[in-house]
């Protein structure tokens, strides 16, 4: 995505001829990247969190801290996915493309709608461990 923006603006300003859809596959990139990785980050308990209370509190209430981000993480995923897959339908439906490639939208929305649903059993993996480790 760097080099295609490189190239992209370099283009644009030495000949005036830029890479036509660099928006579009930079947009598609990034859905990809970050929909794609995000399960990981939830596998791995990565999220970046403010420790301050974990200083000050019992280490049982820390875990159910733990425990409790990680059910409102799984309620805020599940919603996301219930909004999202009617919307993705939506598109595919009315036959939804990028302006500049005609890339087709759904291809924009497979990534995401994969990530927040394995997003969401990262989740559910991550309450079982928690139940486990008691």
């Amino acid at each position: 995505m760097m080099l295609l923006t490189v190239a992209d603006v370099a283009l644009r300003a030495l000949v005036n001829r830029p890479i036509q859809g660099t928006y579009e596959l930079i947009e598609l990139g990034l859905a990809c990247t970050i929909f794609v990785a995000l399960p990981a980050v939830f596998l791995r308990d990565g999220h970046l969190v403010v420790d301050v209370v974990d200083q000050l509190a019992p280490a049982r209430l820390v875990r159910l801290l733990d425990l409790a981000g990680a059910v409102v993480s799984l309620a805020v995923l599940g919603v996301m996915l219930w909004h999202m897959v009617p919307l993705a339908r939506d598109m595919q439906a009315f036959g939804d493309v990028t302006a500049d490639l005609s890339i087709p939208k759904m291809v924009y929305w497979v990534p995401v709608l994969i990530g927040i649903g394995a997003s969401a059993l990262a989740t559910l993996m991550f309450i079982a461990r928690w139940r486990l480790s008691r």
